[in-house]
Protein backbone atom coordinates (compact mmCIF):
# COMPACT_ATOMS: atom_id res chain seq x y z
CA UNK A 1 0.00 0.00 0.00
CA UNK A 2 1.01 3.63 -0.34
CA UNK A 3 1.27 3.97 3.45
CA UNK A 4 3.65 1.01 3.77
CA UNK A 5 5.79 2.28 0.90
CA UNK A 6 6.06 5.71 2.53
CA UNK A 7 6.95 4.17 5.91
CA UNK A 8 9.59 1.94 4.34
CA UNK A 9 11.16 4.78 2.38
CA UNK A 10 11.25 6.99 5.50
CA UNK A 11 12.92 4.19 7.48
CA UNK A 12 15.54 3.67 4.76
CA UNK A 13 16.21 7.41 4.72
CA UNK A 14 16.44 7.51 8.53
CA UNK A 15 18.94 4.63 8.44
CA UNK A 16 21.13 6.46 5.93
CA UNK A 17 20.50 4.03 3.07
CA UNK A 18 18.86 6.50 0.73
CA UNK A 19 18.42 10.20 0.17
CA UNK A 20 15.11 11.87 -0.73
CA UNK A 21 14.90 14.94 -2.94
CA UNK A 22 11.67 16.87 -3.45
CA UNK A 23 11.20 19.25 -6.37
CA UNK A 24 8.74 22.17 -6.32
CA UNK A 25 6.44 21.01 -9.08
CA UNK A 26 2.67 20.49 -9.11
CA UNK A 27 2.26 17.86 -7.88
CA UNK A 28 5.56 17.63 -5.98
CA UNK A 29 8.11 15.38 -7.68
CA UNK A 30 10.12 13.17 -5.33
CA UNK A 31 13.31 11.32 -6.23
CA UNK A 32 15.15 8.73 -4.15
CA UNK A 33 18.77 7.69 -4.52
CA UNK A 34 20.88 5.13 -2.70
CA UNK A 35 23.66 6.55 -0.55
CA UNK A 36 27.13 5.00 -0.47
CA UNK A 37 25.93 2.97 2.51
CA UNK A 38 22.86 1.85 0.56
CA UNK A 39 24.99 0.85 -2.41
CA UNK A 40 27.25 -1.21 -0.15
CA UNK A 41 24.19 -3.02 1.24
CA UNK A 42 22.97 -3.61 -2.30
CA UNK A 43 26.27 -5.30 -3.16
CA UNK A 44 26.08 -7.45 -0.02
CA UNK A 45 22.50 -8.53 -0.83
CA UNK A 46 23.18 -9.36 -4.47
CA UNK A 47 24.21 -13.01 -3.82
CA UNK A 48 21.06 -13.59 -1.76
CA UNK A 49 18.84 -12.16 -4.50
CA UNK A 50 20.61 -14.28 -7.12
CA UNK A 51 20.10 -17.38 -4.94
CA UNK A 52 16.40 -16.55 -4.53
CA UNK A 53 15.90 -16.08 -8.26
CA UNK A 54 17.76 -19.32 -9.07
CA UNK A 55 15.84 -21.36 -6.47
CA UNK A 56 12.35 -19.85 -6.50
CA UNK A 57 10.96 -22.75 -8.51
CA UNK A 58 12.21 -25.23 -5.94
CA UNK A 59 10.86 -23.12 -3.07
CA UNK A 60 7.42 -22.90 -4.67
CA UNK A 61 7.42 -26.65 -5.35
CA UNK A 62 8.31 -27.33 -1.70
CA UNK A 63 5.48 -25.05 -0.54
CA UNK A 64 3.05 -26.84 -2.81
CA UNK A 65 4.16 -30.26 -1.53
CA UNK A 66 3.90 -29.10 2.09
CA UNK A 67 0.31 -27.91 1.63
CA UNK A 68 -0.85 -31.35 0.40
Amino acid sequence: SQKMLSQTLRALERDGLLVRRAFPTVPVTVEYELTALGRSLNMAMRPIVEWAVANMGRVLKARDSFAK
